[in-house]
C-alpha cells in the first residue's frame, strides 16, 4: 500500500465510513459464529469493529510491518495476528466459524492469487460457515489513489462463479455504484 492510501485507511473517517457505511451493508443478516477469520485486516480499522462483535477474532495479514504493529496493538485482546499468505493460510481444515474481508481483495495482484485465496478461505471454514467480502467497484479516482500500488479490482459480476469454484455454495452478491458486499456458505 502507498503511503497516501495507508494513511487515508487508518484515519479516523476511514473508520466511520466503515462503522456506519461499510460494514452494515456488508454484514447485514450474517451469521459469523465465535472463531471468526479476518482476512487483510491491513491497519486494522475493520479488526477494531469486529473484536467487539465476536469471541476470537484471527487476522491474517502478509505485510510484515502491519501484521508486527497490529500483533503489538491488539496484544492482550481476543485477537490473534498471524503474518501469513492468505492463499495458503498455516490453520487446519475446517477451523474457523465465520470468516470476513473488506476493502483488500482488490490489492491482490492478479485474479489468479485472487481465487486462490477465495479457495484457501473455504478450505478453513467449517461446513456451513459464512464468508462475507466487501469491496468498492472499479473507478478512476481508486485507481489514481492506488499510485505506485497494486489494484486489482473484482468485478462484482464475476463473485458468483469465482466463489462456486473455490467451493462455496449459497453464493449472494450484492451491489452498488460504490462497492459489493458477498455472502457464501462453505
Amino acid at each position: 500500500m502507498n503511503a497516501e492510501h495507508l494513511q487515508l485507511c487508518a484515519s479516523d473517517e476511514w473508520r466511520d465510513v466503515l462503522r456506519d457505511l461499510i460494514l452494515p451493508y456488508a454484514l447485514a443478516d450474517a451469521r459469523l459464529g465465535d472463531d471468526v477469520l479476518e482476512v487483510g485486516p491491513g491497519p486494522g480499522m475493520t479488526t477494531d469493529l469486529l473484536r467487539v462483535e465476536v469471541p476470537r477474532l484471527t487476522v491474517v495479514e502478509l505485510d510484515e510491518q502491519l501484521a508486527a504493529a497490529l500483533a503489538v496493538r491488539l496484544a492482550g485482546t481476543n485477537v490473534e495476528v498471524v503474518r501469513a499468505d492468505a492463499t495458503a493460510m498455516p490453520f487446519d481444515d475446517g477451523r474457523f466459524t465465520g470468516a470476513v474481508s473488506f476493502t483488500m481483495l482488490h490489492h491482490v495482484p492478479t485474479a489468479d492469487l485472487q481465487d486462490r485465496l477465495f479457495a484457501d478461505v473455504a478450505r478453513v471454514l467449517r461446513r456451513g460457515a459464512m464468508f462475507v467480502a466487501s469491496d468498492s467497484v472499479a473507478s478512476e479516482d481508486l485507481a489514481a489513489l492506488h499510485h505506485h500500488d497494486v489494484y486489482n479490482p473484482v468485478h462484482p459480476g464475476t463473485l458468483d462463479a469465482r466463489l462456486a469454484n473455490a467451493g462455496f455454495a449459497s453464493v449472494e452478491v450484492r451491489f452498488n455504484d460504490f462497492g459489493w458486499a458477498a455472502h457464501a456458505v462453505r
